[in-house]
């Protein structure tokens, strides 16, 4: 990636990616750029990513332009701040990311407020990158004879560990 050669950005920590930032040596912008070029070229293969946050980009502009002020202003930022997170397609976004729980049948629908768990991390900094594959519904449509990780948006993802609360 191009910028980043001093920072290795895979298998780092969050601490080290904030001391990154602090540094100078990487950007959220970058950051999420790295992320999404991940996505294009594993996605196809893997199927893991239902969609992509059409304003992620933006979002991690966002971030730098506020760790800028924040550096003059001295306020604090967000323990997450500019740091990219993928969400299960069940957790409910109120922006332009569907929320399916990988059905075709809730496509364009829209939820009334973030979930939770969104709030909290958009509070903390964090730029919601996208939505994650899933078995559809979590598999309540069909406890038999779909596969682990198969879902009608993103197609069969390829499932690396097997788990499923109805195995037991």
């Amino acid at each position: 990636m191009e910028g980043c050669s001093v920072f290795k950005i895979e298998e780092t920590s969050i601490k080290e990616i904030h001391q990154a930032f602090a540094q100078g040596k990487l950007t959220a912008r970058k950051l999420v750029d790295f992320y999404l070029h991940q996505i294009e070229t594993l996605n196809p293969l893997l199927r893991g990513i239902i969609e992509v946050n059409p304003e992620a980009q933006n979002l991690a502009d966002e971030a730098d332009r506020n760790r800028v002020d924040s550096s003059e202003t001295g306020s604090f930022l967000g323990e997450l701040h500019g740091i990219p997170v993928l969400l299960k397609d069940t957790f409910g976004t109120k922006d332009k990311l569907n929320t399916t729980a990988g059905s075709y049948a809730l496509l364009g629908s829209e939820v009334r407020r973030d979930a939770g768990v969104v709030e909290k991390l958009r509070n903390a900094g964090a730029i919601i990158l996208g939505k994650a594959s899933m078995s559809e519904w979590y598999k309540f449509r069909s406890l038999s004879g779909v596969p682990n990780g198969w879902c009608a948006r993103s197609g069969q993802g390829v499932v690396r560990y097997s788990f499923s609360p109805f195995l037991y």
